[in-house]
């Protein structure tokens, strides 16, 4: 089981700071410099300037600038610590692609770091190298969990849900409305009773990392690299159930570069598509997204190349290509959209390495079919492939199989924004 505690937070003193809104800012990762100075921007004490941490006017380190920044909001009164642990409320009334509006609901912890495995904490998707290097150092200069991950359990008795919902009857703690619409409130939760009934809750969870891989494995590194027992070896993580209904996965479509100027390997793809693919001409773009598996239960895919721009669907022949091409995977794995368009197509004709889909050489990724159609139309990629949401349940599967799924399998959405509390961690 994880261990699950109230955090002894660093957090705004929203009166200071002028509200959540003034500082709050995305994850550092979705962050470009235009958006880095608008928050900056916005105020002294944004978080982007830690998270996302640039060097200082002499130069100097920008690790340690953002440590030494840190320090200094707490001086100024901008960071206070609380006084007892507490767990913490967190709701998102979000906009889903698909054009619906939801609301996920969940609650900030302290979370014990373990090695990933059964009934404790589980990965769902292999990581790049970079990403943890970068937050691996910013880790040791700050000693504090900047942001928090995204993680999700089974509230099978509905109790954690119900304690959530009664702790926002009333106002809330801070409010923001981000760029996209979506709204975040954070609520404390200081009822002795409440709190009780969290961690009980909490005791039999098995947790499966949803968003923040990168995070976590830098936590782990940075506890070992300490030792010994005391605040490093927990982490700042977002609990919600897999029973909240505002809970969804979208998928992350496939763009490839290098095939225009290339025969051969234009041709090895298209061979390869008609080899395993049931091909239909589609009537136009806006059906390139499929909803899942076909209408006889295959797998299926959108397809589209910056040459022809003609809308495909492409359809499984036989589940028995995918099981022969991942033969080595437990069954659950071997039905993942976005690994058997691994094996078959990306390290198939198109022959990219472990290395290059870790590196983006001749990959790209879109969480929207609007981007995803105007890369292929400016010709920056060459073919698209439009994946669909894995289900959470075959999340689970696969996790619980002891495999990782390939890397941006999932999009849950919305992310949780940086800046609504901290974890110190000495």
């Amino acid at each position: 089981m994880a261990d699950v505690r109230p955090l002894s937070s660093l957090r705004y003193d929203l009166d200071r700071v002028g509200g959540f809104g003034a500082v709050l800012a995305p994850p550092y990762d979705v962050i470009d410099p235009a958006q880095r100075a608008e928050l900056a921007a916005r105020s002294p004490f944004n978080v982007v300037g830690i998270d996302l941490p640039q060097p200082a006017l002499d130069g100097g380190d920008p690790y340690e600038h953002a440590a030494e920044l840190l320090g200094q909001w707490q001086q100024a009164g901008a960071l206070v610590r609380d006084d007892e642990p507490l767990f913490w409320i967190l709701s998102q009334d979000y906009l889903a692609p698909d054009g619906s509006r939801r609301t996920r609901s969940g609650f900030l912890a302290a979370v014990k770091i373990e090695q990933y495995g059964a009934g404790k904490i589980r990965a769902h998707e292999r990581t790049h190298p970079g990403p943890k290097e970068d937050r691996l150092r910013l880790t040791r200069a700050t000693k504090t969990n900047l942001s928090p991950i995204f993680a999700l359990f089974s509230d099978s008795t509905g109790a954690a849900r119900a304690t959530i919902a009664a702790q926002t009857q009333g106002a809330p703690y801070g409010e923001q409305i981000d760029e996209d619409g979506t709204v975040n409130r954070l609520w404390r939760v200081t009822d002795l009773d409440a709190q009780l009934v969290l961690s009980a809750a909490l005791e039999p969870a098995e947790l499966l990392i949803a968003d923040g891989h990168h995070r976590y494995e830098t936590a782990r590194v940075y506890a070992d690299e300490i030792g010994g027992d005391g605040p490093h070896r927990f982490v700042l993580m977002n609990l919600v159930a897999l029973e909240d209904p505002g809970l969804s996965v979208f998928p992350t479509h496939r763009l490839v570069s290098g095939l225009v100027g290339d025969p051969e390997r234009a041709n090895a793809l298209r061979e390869t598509i008609e080899a395993c693919f049931e091909i239909t001409e589609l009537s136009s773009v806006d059906e390139l997204p499929p909803s899942g598996l076909s209408a006889d239960g295959r797998l299926q895919f959108g397809y589209i190349d910056s040459r022809h721009k003609r809308p495909l669907r492409l359809v499984l022949r036989d589940q028995q290509i995918a099981d022969e091409a991942l033969s080595e995977f437990p069954a659950p794995y071997r039905k993942l959209d976005a690994a058997v368009l691994e094996a078959l197509i990306l390290k198939g004709p198109l022959g990219l390495s472990e290395d290059d889909i870790s590196h983006f050489n001749g990959l790209g990724y879109s969480r929207s079919d609007a981007e995803a159609l105007a890369l292929i139309e400016s010709g920056e990629f060459d073919a698209a492939f439009f994946l669909s949401g894995a289900p959470i349940e075959q999340i689970q599967a696969i996790a619980a199989a002891g495999v990782n799924m390939p890397p941006k399998s999932t999009f849950f959405t919305p992310k949780v924004p940086t800046g609504l509390l901290f974890n110190p961690l000495s």
